[in-house]
């Protein structure tokens, strides 16, 4: 388990460098940036705290705490994830809105231009 302890250790240092090089380069933005950062965080957490695993696994009826690490990671991602197809979902109907908008914008100018030659032709 001290192996795997590394390697969520490692993980988790990684995402946090890659998260703040990514945001200090302007890549991803700082509101996004938390999630990850949060994300990390708690496996960092995780990774330090033996004693916090063996709590969880046995809260979680686990009796191979590594399991209980994998699930604890994927439901931690899964809940960034989450997040981020909420985002994406909002940033969609705006973006549908925005089309129509232009639409319906370009719709008046073309019937102004129209109705002006009319007027003078």
């Amino acid at each position: 388990m001290d192996r795997m302890m590394t390697v969520l250790m490692i993980f988790s240092l990684t995402i946090i460098v890659l998260v703040l090089t990514s945001v200090r380069r302007e890549h991803i933005r700082v509101e996004y940036s938390v999630s990850w950062l949060i994300a990390a965080v708690i496996l960092l957490i995780i990774s330090l705290r033996q004693d916090l695993v063996q709590w969880l696994a046995s809260t979680m009826g686990v009796d191979y705490p590594p399991v209980a690490i994998m699930m604890i990671v994927f439901f931690v991602f899964l809940v960034v994830f989450y997040r981020f197809s909420i985002r994406i979902s909002a940033l969609k109907d705006a973006n549908v809105a925005l089309a129509q908008r232009v639409a319906i914008l370009e719709y008046y100018l073309k019937s102004g231009h129209e109705n002006e030659k009319t007027a003078n032709g």
